[in-house]
């Protein structure tokens, strides 16, 4: 005989007996599972809110990395783009200066790709049409072209001896570009400790490095000095430059003797107002100091340009 079950019933305070038939079990069962996997779906839910699974974790790091990553490509892309443009200022304005006219611009743009992309779609004969044009378009522009060339072949022969005077090259043998302490562009002062001016560029060097002069010119001036700029040199270049060589240990010019690109005009020194040995290096142009750095096209690549901009602007503080 099956045994009989029991449930207290709080209203009549006896205790009823159960159903116990093979349906009520059922019943009681499916009831139970029913339960069971509802407490467990919510448990997974809560969980799933509150606490990531080793493999979310996982995901969670990768993507962190990944952003890191394009953060750092993002301020890289920055830069290069930043380098680029400055870049193809200098060339056009070396292009200028050479040459005293303006570049060609290019003709390849978006707007010209997508263009010819959308012809692509068109019917035979608009494309022949189309081609026919382009090709009258494309002779005109090289008899312009043609023409525009004949004349910088004029120019670049009257601007040849030009190029042996732009002082184009880094005053002292620095090859692996670390010796740059200090950058143009506004600078602490290591004495007066004010934000100031600084218009030239800094080589960091020991005292006896020798000084080359960047370009063909005739010595301005040469001077010896305890105090301002200190033992000095200023060439003239002609075409409206000249260039600075300050802070000197020995001087092995006088004025008005003739210079050649590369030949050593002095040493690097510690003299005047100078708080460390160095050479303060400065390019003017038309009488107004420019970057140096702008003009070291003769020795240094656009990645190292990239290089030279970075190690700069490093310094917050000038050597003079």
């Amino acid at each position: 005989m099956p045994r009989s079950h029991f449930k207290f019933n709080p209203d009549n305070l006896k205790y009823d007996a159960m159903d116990n038939s093979p349906g009520a079990r059922i019943w009681r069962v499916v009831v139970y599972v029913a339960a069971v996997l509802v407490i467990a779906i919510l448990l997974n839910v809560v969980y799933s809110l509150f606490f990531d699974t080793p493999r979310e974790r996982q995901i969670r790091r990768e993507n962190e990395l990944l952003l890191e990553q394009y953060q750092a490509l993002s301020e890289r892309k920055s830069r290069v783009d930043t380098v680029m443009q400055e870049v193809r200022r200098i060339d056009k304005d070396i292009y200028r200066v050479i040459f005293e006219t303006e570049p060609l611009q290019s003709q390849m743009h978006a707007d010209r790709l997508q263009e010819y992309r959308e012809l692509l779609l068109q019917p035979d004969e608009e494309i022949v049409s189309f081609t026919a044009l382009k090709l009258d378009s494309m002779i005109a522009r090289n008899d312009h072209t043609a023409s525009y060339y004949d004349l910088l072949m004029i120019r670049g022969e009257k601007k040849a001896a030009m190029l042996p005077n732009i002082p184009a090259i880094q005053p002292i043998e620095n090859k692996d570009l670390t010796l740059i302490a200090s950058g143009f562009g506004y600078r602490i002062h290591p004495i007066y400790k004010i934000r100031k001016m600084h218009t030239g560029i800094d080589f960091s060097a020991p005292v006896g490095t020798p000084v080359f002069a960047a370009g063909n010119g005739t010595v301005e001036v040469a001077v010896r000095s305890g105090r301002g700029m200190g033992n000095r040199i200023l060439i003239d270049h002609g075409f409206g430059y000249k260039s600075l060589y300050a802070y000197m240990d020995e001087i092995r010019v006088r004025p008005g003797m003739e210079v050649k690109r590369g030949q050593v005009i002095g040493t690097v020194g510690d003299t005047g107002l100078s708080v460390a040995p160095h050479l303060h290096y400065e390019v003017h142009l038309d009488g107004e100091p420019v970057n140096p750095i702008n003009y070291f096209f003769l020795e240094i690549s656009p990645l190292q340009y990239e290089q030279l901009i970075h190690i700069s602007i490093k310094s917050g503080q000038s050597f003079d």
